[in-house]
């Protein structure tokens, strides 16, 4: 073993990755949010990862303050961010972003990068517990510049909620949208009395709309455009222990949904991203692939849309839970994941090759 891959086995085994399959497939491993870095926060949850169109990487999370439960019973969470301008190698201080007044929270950051634009749009669900409790409230933040400086809030509730859901429990899914080939932007919204739904904006984020046929019992779910334009939504079913898939061949108007039994799932957020780099093109999965524990979070690729996928590449085989995941320029594959009963939250870069094992 050369002197750079001893080095590196040795940070491995360190960061809690002496289990990796392969270790020379790992660049870097950090964990970017944990509760040691900031006096006064109780925890950090609900990663979200974006690689913004100048290839600086953001990541945002949940900073729980006086205690960790969901936003529905919390008085005090805001939404921080840091950034990484060399590919994950190093990060900047964390940042907050959204930071409201005792009693009111902000919670589930998700991104959806305009590859049109360059604009970048984080959402949050928010909520004035004290004036209004159990009322959930979508926002919007956006940035012109790669996530330097961001707008005033938006709330766009009224554009894409019904007003008889006002006292539903609804939210925004964490993570990420997507952009589909035509240009439209297209996120998850979560009604759990109804199921789930697709919200979007055929401007550029200037007005938003709301796919009323919902995608019914599923939960958290994640967006993605198949190459012959049909959508395809990944979701959360609680009790399943796998992953139910649905597809709209008419732009959400209907939908046909089954489960993946290749995907197990324990009822857990997971994240599903477009690879293309270098004359690639496929699909990867990344979720904690148990049908009970929140634990093993997988890497998997497939190459036929959806339609199967491998085994998969162990990323961590203990407690882990929330992630998300972004291509980088280089092709490189980064991650953020919950882990160790949310007391970390670790950002892991991998190559392609590590994955596909070509």
């Amino acid at each position: 073993m050369n002197k750079f891959l001893f080095i590196l086995s040795l940070f491995v085994i360190e960061s809690g990755f002496a289990q990796l399959p392969q270790i020379e497939g790992v660049i870097h491993s950090e964990d970017l949010f944990n509760t040691t870095m900031k006096p006064g926060v109780s925890c950090y949850r609900i990663p979200a990862l974006l690689s913004a169109k100048n290839g600086v990487l953001l990541a945002a999370i949940d900073e729980r303050i006086n205690s960790c439960p969901d936003l529905n019973g919390n008085d005090n969470i805001n939404i921080v961010m840091r950034t990484s301008k060399n590919k994950g190698l190093t990060w900047s201080a964390i940042r907050t972003l959204v930071d409201y007044p005792e009693g009111q929270s902000a919670s589930d950051p998700s991104f959806i990068l305009d590859e049109e634009t360059g604009t970048i749009f984080l959402f949050y669900n928010y909520m004035d517990r004290f004036k209004e409790k159990n009322t959930y409230y979508l926002h919007l933040i956006k940035s012109t510049d790669h996530g330097e400086t961001w707008s005033e809030l938006e709330d766009i509730t009224p554009q894409i909620t019904k007003p008889e859901w006002k006292k539903d429990f609804k939210f925004i899914t964490s993570g990420k949208g997507t952009q589909t080939a035509s240009g439209t932007l297209l996120h998850t919204l979560v009604n759990l009395q109804y199921g789930v739904f697709i919200f979007g904006s055929e401007d550029h984020g200037k007005t938003w709309f709301l796919k009323e046929n919902p995608i019914k019992n599923a939960d958290e779910s994640k967006i993605i455009e198949l190459q012959d334009g049909i959508w395809m939504v990944n979701s959360r079913l609680n009790k399943l222990c796998m992953r139910y898939v649905s597809f709209s061949k008419d732009q959400g108007q209907s939908w046909e949904s089954k489960e993946d039994s290749a995907l197990l799932d324990p009822s857990c957020n997971a994240a599903i991203i477009r690879y293309r780099h270098r004359g690639k093109n496929c699909l990867l999965f990344v979720n904690a692939a148990s049908r009970d524990d929140r634990r093993n979070l997988t890497l998997k690729v497939s190459t036929d849309e959806g339609k199967s996928w491998t085994a998969g590449r162990t990323i961590f085989p203990g407690s882990s839970a929330y992630s998300d995941l972004v291509v980088m320029k280089n092709g490189d594959i980064g991650i953020l994941f919950e882990k160790n009963n949310y007391r970390e939250n670790v950002f892991v870069r991998y190559t392609f090759k590590w994955l596909s094992g070509r």
